[in-house]
């Protein structure tokens, strides 16, 4: 496999490094004949990750987060004595729970911006960590298993944790996802990505198709970049820092003929 020659078409540095570390995983599995698995990658590098495996033709790997919802996911790539429902028994070796239990003063106090910001604020790499499940008990911070320790040592140094209990859990134990949405009317002019965008960001078009071009829109989890892409009802939008919504109804058109259109915004 020549890694030079798979990857010259790829001009970003960062993606260069990134799919380079994905044929690594590949080799090393190979080589030793055992599972072989990454930290993180977030929406962006799963979408090229994943594009770059189909079209080299690479079928042995799984891509999990924790639970089936996730933004971020760790690559796992295993030998050929491998199927996926072995897979799933080694699942508990690769990512733990950092579970955080608020006093009871403090519950619901914080947002995942404050979770998150505690990562940031301790100088720990961020790819260590996947989802951050947020209840009004605390967090469960999904993490590489080779991270758990050092996550639970460092979280009570911040003054906002340092009354709470920091525990390290299985996978197995995670909470479930407190799924809240909001019902929001748009009326677009047609049904281009760029158009849902400036609504579902409240930007003008040529912001939002600056955001597209930056690489911050998915659509059902696929990095897409042309703002003329035409949507369709069920379309799941992701909008890097703006949220995540459906398309629920096309709900008629106005005199002028512009769509509306009502969307779940996931909150």
């Amino acid at each position: 496999m020549d890694k030079q020659q798979l990857l010259k078409d790829y001009k970003k540095q960062e993606d260069k490094m990134c799919l380079s570390q994905i044929l690594d995983k590949i080799e090393f599995s190979k080589i030793r004949g055992k599972i072989e698995y990454t930290d993180f990658l977030d929406m962006y590098q799963i979408s090229l990750v994943e594009n770059f495996l189909r079209k080299i033709k690479f079928e042995n790997y799984q891509l999990y987060g924790g639970y089936e919802e996730a933004e971020r996911k760790i690559f796992i790539v295993f030998p050929d004595k491998y199927d996926k429902n072995m897979l799933e028994k080694n699942y508990h070796k690769m990512v733990k729970i950092v579970r955080i239990e608020l006093p009871e003063e403090e519950q619901g106090k914080y947002s995942h911006r404050n979770y998150l910001g505690g990562i940031v604020k301790l100088g720990l790499k961020r790819e260590k960590v996947g989802d951050i499940i947020v209840s009004q008990q605390g967090a469960d911070m999904i993490t590489v298993e080779d991270f758990a320790d050092i996550l639970k040592q460092q979280l009570p140094s911040l003054t906002r944790f340092e009354n709470s209990c920091v525990t390290i859990e299985e996978i197995s134990q995670l909470r479930q996802r407190e799924i809240k949405v909001q019902q929001v009317k748009i009326i677009v002019p047609s049904l281009r990505l760029d158009n849902f965008v400036s609504d579902l960001a409240r930007t003008s078009r040529s912001k939002a198709s600056q955001i597209i071009a930056q690489e911050r829109v998915f659509i059902n989890g696929q990095n897409e970049t042309k703002a003329s892409k035409l949507l369709k009802l069920k379309d799941m939008i992701t909008i890097r820092g703006k949220g995540r919504f459906v398309i629920q109804e096309f709900a008629g058109t106005t005199r002028s003929g512009r769509t509306v259109v009502i969307v779940e915004k996931y909150l």
